[in-house]
């Protein structure tokens, strides 16, 4: 039904909804009928600015991929400020990460989940989609990020995405 409607971002303009109903001075018809258009309008605006629609296969597994993504945030910020008190000096390197992810949308979310870790910033994406550049602030070996990198964030990336 929502694209009979012509919705081009039907999640997105769900999330426009709420967020207006949300921000309004409490719920009326008024603020309900300016929500519903926006909510079609916005879209309809910035259509030509999103990518094609990723394939998700599994899209019931984002809240565990966030959760995830959140734990480490908070174990990295423990990690890096101990790193920062104690006496003994970093070791930072900058890794080249073989990519296995081939959409766009994908890579970006690799990405900024590398770069929300403490520790860790993605520094450049191949022409080809092919490596990321990753600086991280300790490590012991290229390999040991990788395979962080591989099974924490990429493997359930390559499981929610064709």
């Amino acid at each position: 039904m929502l694209d009979r409607l012509n919705f081009p971002q039907p999640w997105l303009s769900l999330l426009l909804f709420a967020i207006w109903q949300f921000l309004s001075d409490g719920i009326s018809g008024a603020s309900v009928v300016l929500g519903l258009f926006l909510a079609w309008l916005i879209p309809q605006i910035t259509q030509g600015f999103w990518p094609e629609r990723p394939g998700f296969i599994h899209p019931w597994r984002m809240p565990v991929y966030l959760a995830r993504v959140l734990m480490d945030i908070i174990v990295a910020s423990v990690s890096v400020a101990r790193l920062i008190l104690s006496p003994r000096a970093p070791s930072p390197m900058f890794v080249c990460y073989p990519l296995e992810l081939e959409h766009p949308l994908a890579i970006s979310i690799l990405a900024s989940t590398i770069s929300l870790t403490p520790g860790t910033v993605s520094a450049d994406v191949s022409d080809d989609n092919k490596t990321l550049l990753i600086h991280a602030l300790d490590a012991q070996s290229e390999q040991e990020v990788i395979d962080a990198i591989k099974t924490r964030y990429e493997k359930p990336l390559l499981e929610m995405f064709k």
